[in-house]
């Protein structure tokens, strides 16, 4: 039986927070799909993955277009997939990292590989984390890690009425889908473009932005309306109200029938 769990999926236009007692390595080869680990964000792409040690919180929300290889290994196990100290530097620390040119060669084929034969996740992972590790460091400088993020460019700067125009958009729509390429079009930019420039203008990626705007609007909702959880859940643009109820109690430490009273 395998140790690692290893399949390849399509993440959904459906925000998901969540964390896990095992380190998780995020590759995509196709689409797009907005992550945030403990408030840290990025986009994730062909060119850009993720590394998620065990009991970090994150949050993300895929363009449903994405092909995306999810690896999922127990703590306890790295040693027995490559060398011990290869495996412990990798997942020392939340990463995104700029996927190695010999990885991004060969992850459509692995990910193919990994969906019709579940017997051999154990080498596929072995490989791609061995890959990863060569890929990032230098070894002739045994103290450097990856950058976690892209330096933004000097230029990546949205204006004032720009900004303006973003928020008005978001607290128009918080009950819909609101995807970052409509956001990006907004501002007549490409979609990577925006993200970058947003990103390095506010601290955080669009997403995250846009989950913030609906969790005050949620708390304000609460507080000021005697409408149900569930329509309120609703009106924010939260699918169901679970997922409410677990996004209030990350941000504001509380259940919504908390935030009422």
């Amino acid at each position: 039986m395998a140790i690692v769990q290893l399949q390849t999926c399509t993440l959904t236009q459906q925000w998901v927070s969540h964390s896990h007692d095992h380190h998780q390595l995020i590759l995509a080869t196709s689409g797009n799909t907005e992550l945030s680990i403990e408030g840290r964000g990025n986009r994730i792409t062909g060119d850009m993955g993720c590394l998620i040690p065990s009991g970090y919180h994150h949050d993300y929300l895929g363009d449903g277009r994405n092909t995306t290889l999810v690896m999922d290994l127990p703590v306890a196990a790295l040693g027995k997939l490559t060398r011990s100290d290869d495996a412990q530097r990798l997942f020392e620390q939340p990463t995104f990292y700029r996927v190695p040119g010999a990885l991004k060669q060969m992850g459509a084929t692995l990910a193919q590989q990994a969906s019709v034969t579940p017997g051999l996740h154990d080498e596929i992972s072995a490989l791609i984390l061995r890959t990863l590790y060569l890929g990032l460091y230098d070894q002739s400088l045994p103290t450097r890690r990856p950058a976690a993020v892209e330096a933004p460019s000097v230029h990546s700067r949205l204006s004032t009425s720009s900004m303006n125009q973003l928020v008005a958009y978001v607290e128009a729509h918080l009950a819909n889908d609101i995807k970052v390429d409509d956001l990006a079009a907004l501002c007549c930019l490409s979609p990577g473009y925006f993200h970058q420039a947003f990103r390095a203008q506010t601290g955080q990626t669009p997403m995250a932005f846009v989950q913030q705007r609906r969790l005050q609007r949620a708390r304000w909702l609460l507080r000021e309306t005697d409408w149900p959880i569930g329509t309120i859940a609703a009106e924010v643009g939260f699918r169901d109200q679970g997922s409410f109820s677990r996004a209030c109690r990350r941000r504001f430490g509380c259940a919504p029938s908390e935030l009422r009273t």
